[in-house]
């Protein structure tokens, strides 16, 4: 049976997940946006952490970097950024037969940064200073409220989440990190 990867069934779309954090508060994107193709755009209503599709060629930190300088309007330095996990999406988007591995990284803000040069909307919605604690009220895809912890924790992970008809079937996450 051929793989449905190699056959050209299926594709892996590569994306960045950034959590900038500023003096207790995390960047997060309202996905409200009621632009041109936004209709179908599968995160509408949900709070995500900013980033996108990569460019081809790009590393995982420099899709970071560019994707949090368009949504945020914030050029930071590639010190801002640490790696703190990857995650699988197998069928995420199943009308397009994508399946998505998202690298997630922490960016960290400068007070100044976060006060200054900051797009309150983008394309994609609006964009909010959330305070650590009130993160889990917000209407989250169900697989972030289980490595979200760890992001707030920094601590590395790895991690898969199936989701069928918009809904978290199953999930697996694990630390990343030595064995003793």
């Amino acid at each position: 049976m051929a793989n449905p990867f190699q056959n050209g069934n299926r594709k892996v779309v590569p994306a960045s997940l950034i959590y900038a954090r500023s003096n207790g508060l995390v960047l997060m994107l309202h996905r409200n946006a009621d632009g041109a193709g936004r209709a179908s755009d599968i995160h509408q209503g949900k709070w995500n952490g900013l980033g996108g599709k990569f460019e081809l060629g790009e590393s995982p930190l420099e899709a970071s970097r560019r994707e949090f300088e368009e949504e945020a309007s914030i050029a930071l330095p590639e010190s801002a950024f640490r790696p703190l996990g990857v995650l699988q999406f197998p069928n995420f988007n199943p009308a397009r037969a994508e399946d998505w591995i998202v690298f997630v990284f922490e960016a960290a803000v400068a007070g100044n940064e976060a006060r200054s040069g900051l797009l309150r909307s983008s394309p994609e919605g609006d964009l909010h200073w959330v305070a650590e604690g009130e993160i889990a009220s917000l209407p989250l895809w169900e697989g972030d409220r289980e490595f979200l912890p760890w992001v707030l924790r920094r601590e590395p992970f790895v991690g898969t989440f199936w989701y069928e008809k918009g809904a978290l079937a199953r999930s697996w996450l694990a630390p990343l990190g030595t064995r003793d």
